[in-house]
């Protein structure tokens, strides 16, 4: 089963966004929405999800689910918006609780307790959601964070920020609650699909000596080219890789406000006691 599959690219945050249909029903998933945002003026508004919404139209296509891989840390989740123009309900993993765990009390984010229901509904290793004539099987894919998973639709598997393009290589695991060995394990579970399966990844960001983005590859792509986990790297020579190069990179431009929507399900903090909304940002003495 060969499912329809939309990209839109959000270049200010490298982001791909898939509207994926049955194409015998019409039935659609919206995989991770993003919303805009400008953090030098704290103005967030919703274009690129109205542009979603105007092409679902477009294709008459009804959204049946909103799909989340991840509590992103790059940029500010579009689940909300999309929910209200859609009623779809709003998926992720059920390890978003241990993300929460980690991340609530940094941000003094008293609303997010054990009862506090973000999102919609959470997905386990094994489940299934209904999209028509399709099914959308979920993979628990941890490493990135402890909540990521990866959602196969037919001959399609959206594998959010787990795997990138073969010459751009993996996502990075020092996130608290990251890990590299569970990424690679996550890595080999998604490479172990049928070979001619279909790969979208979740950012692009243009490998040296590439001009366009791209963000569809294959399973046999990533096993024979991704320059980070080809079929000849091993589990320890990737880890250590990738510790080497996490202690590299810079934490992303969007990470403290993007956590504290993200973990909300797309809902930006609740008001202070002035009515204004504000992001809480702890300050790093790197003197």
């Amino acid at each position: 089963m060969r499912p329809d599959v939309h990209a839109f690219f959000h270049e200010p945050t490298n982001t791909v966004t898939y509207l994926v249909a049955d194409p015998a029903t019409k039935k659609a998933a919206l995989i991770d929405p993003v919303l805009d945002f400008e953090p030098a003026s704290g103005k967030v508004w919703r274009a690129s999800i109205d542009n979603v919404l105007a092409e679902t139209k477009r294709l008459g296509l009804t959204i049946s689910w909103i799909l989340e891989t991840h509590a992103h840390a790059d940029h500010l989740s579009g689940a909300q918006p999309a929910r209200a123009a859609t009623g779809a309900p709003i998926v992720i993993g059920d390890h978003i609780r241990d993300v929460q765990h980690i991340f609530a009390p940094k941000f003094l984010a008293e609303d997010i307790t054990d009862d506090y229901e973000a999102f919609d509904r959470l997905v386990h290793e094994g489940d299934t959601l209904p999209l028509g004539e399709l099914t959308i099987k979920v993979l628990h894919t941890p490493g990135h964070t402890p909540a990521c998973v990866t959602y196969v639709i037919g001959d399609a598997a959206f594998v959010g920020d787990t795997l990138f393009m073969p010459d751009y290589g993996t996502a990075r695991a020092d996130f608290p609650g990251g890990d590299a060995a569970s990424l690679y394990r996550s890595i080999r579970k998604i490479l172990a699909l049928p070979a001619q399966t279909r790969v979208f990844v979740g950012h692009d960001y243009k490998a040296p000596g590439r001009d366009a983005y791209a963000w569809e590859t294959s399973v046999a792509a990533e096993r024979a080219t991704n320059v980070q986990v080809n079929d000849a790297i091993d589990e320890a020579a990737f880890v250590d890789a990738r510790k080497a190069r996490d202690a590299t990179l810079a934490a992303p431009r969007l990470l403290l406000p993007s956590l504290q929507v993200n973990i909300r399900g797309g809902r930006l903090p609740p008001a202070d006691k002035d009515g204004v909304v504000r992001f809480r940002i702890p300050i790093t003495d790197a003197s």
